[in-house]
């Protein structure tokens, strides 16, 4: 009986633990990505010959994609000969791991999964125990099949009411953050549950549970519900087993009114710097960036089409739109969308992280200033550490391209 996390290792050890036990675990997935499969594969070289089961580790190319230099190009070859070699059977393209990742059903409730990404813990939004891990863990599961973990103490949001108009899932996010500070959740479990949480999309929980490391939680959890069920069932044709808390007992406990969440931007340098979008109204933007594991999904790109629909963005603002993946690429191509961004004068790229890790498709020069719709804003994570970036909903981002400065999105809506 316990938390979401301890019910989840309970059963999956077939016996009761509780936050601060130390434990090995067999996980459901192993994931890793293109820029850090070689290390991994490096660490796992070291210590076997054979992975775990080539059924179970998943390898995505996302952050580079195609690869921007020559650097890039070999460490994706090394990746494609180490997927061969051990006939690893998933291995894709098709845009942001932790997107694919739930589209392509590896994502259940009450499963654990590791990932050579910090924003591994999107997963959680399903009702799983997802966490990012380090390349010498990820080669450690390669060959194993499992880790050591800590159960972590679990914090535990609570937000009721209904949001506002122009506030979305990102900005009761932000807002979350500000409120928990950036290491006020470190080496915890966050669960989000009230009513807000209740009424909101899968699309809409998996940006809560993707930020959940931005406060330094390990992971960041929603309890299964029929949401759920449906979602997963449209997705991949399968029934779930919902696992919620017993009796849980939480560290702490944050409690939000969704009503008094308004448009908010997280300004240069931390995501904890928030200000309500009427306080940074005007500032000049170079480049407005709208996708990532956060906010690349099919809904939020139609959030900015329906702002974006029969107008033009601002000349001085190079835009950028990048699906997360290559299922809402189609859909978005489908229903128009890709012909509205076209039209409006952004730059479409193929699915991917793009320029949300300051590798290539959107790099920032000295002095330039970014509206993003993407998880941190730490100098330097963009190109230049002179630069700076602002964080804020789809909806934020799309009204700013038009007008070339940060704009309320209220204005338009």
């Amino acid at each position: 009986m316990g938390t979401l996390t301890e019910e989840i290792f309970s059963r999956k050890l077939g016996r009761p633990v509780k936050a601060g036990d130390i434990v090995w675990s067999k996980v459901d997935y192993v994931m890793s990505h293109d820029t850090m499969t070689v290390l991994a594969a490096a660490a796992f070289n070291e210590i076997a010959t054979k992975v775990f089961d080539p059924n179970r580790i998943v390898v995505l190319f996302d952050h580079i994609v195609p690869p921007a230099n020559m650097e890039q190009a070999i460490a994706q070859a090394t990746a494609r000969k180490f997927v061969k070699a051990h006939k690893i059977t998933n291995f894709f393209t098709e845009g942001v791991c932790h997107q694919v990742m739930v589209e392509k059903g590896f994502a259940m409730p009450g499963s654990i999964i590791i990932g050579s990404d910090s924003h591994t813990c999107t997963y959680g939004a399903l009702g799983c125990f997802a966490t990012g891990m380090g390349a010498t863990d990820i080669g450690v599961g390669y060959a194993t099949g499992g880790s050591w973990f800590r159960i972590p103490k679990t914090i535990s949001v609570v937000v009721n009411g209904k949001l506002g108009k122009g506030v979305y899932a990102k900005e009761l996010m932000l807002n979350i953050i500000a409120k928990v500070g950036l290491e006020g959740a470190n080496y915890m479990a966050a669960e989000f549950s009230g009513t807000t949480i209740d009424n909101m999309e899968v699309h809409d929980r998996l940006t809560l549970s993707n930020m959940a490391i931005e406060m330094g939680a390990k992971a960041g959890l929603i309890a299964a519900d029929k949401k759920t069920e449906d979602f997963i069932m449209q997705q991949t044709g399968r029934k779930i087993e919902k696992i919620l808390p017993v009796s849980p007992v939480y560290d702490k406990v944050i409690t939000l009114t969704a009503e008094d969440i308004v448009p908010s931007v997280a300004c240069p340098h931390d995501l904890d710097n928030l200000k309500p979008i009427t306080e940074v109204e005007g500032i000049p933007i170079d480049e407005v960036f709208i996708g990532t594991c956060t906010n690349g999904r099919y809904e939020d790109l139609e959030i900015a089409a329906k702002l974006l629909k029969g107008k033009k963005v601002s000349e001085n603002t190079r835009t950028i739109i990048i699906p997360a993946s290559n299922e809402i690429y189609k859909k978005a191509m489908d229903n128009g969308l890709i012909r509205v961004f076209i039209d409006s004068g952004a730059i479409v790229c193929n699915p991917g992280c793009g320029p949300c890790l300051g590798r290539h498709q959107g790099v920032l020069a000295p002095g330039e200033k970014a509206f993003t719709t993407m998880n941190r804003n730490f100098k330097g994570r963009m190109g230049s550490p002179d630069a700076e970036i602002y964080v804020g909903s789809p909806a934020s981002a799309a009204a700013t391209a038009l007008y070339g400065k940060i704009t309320d999105p209220r204005r338009l809506l």
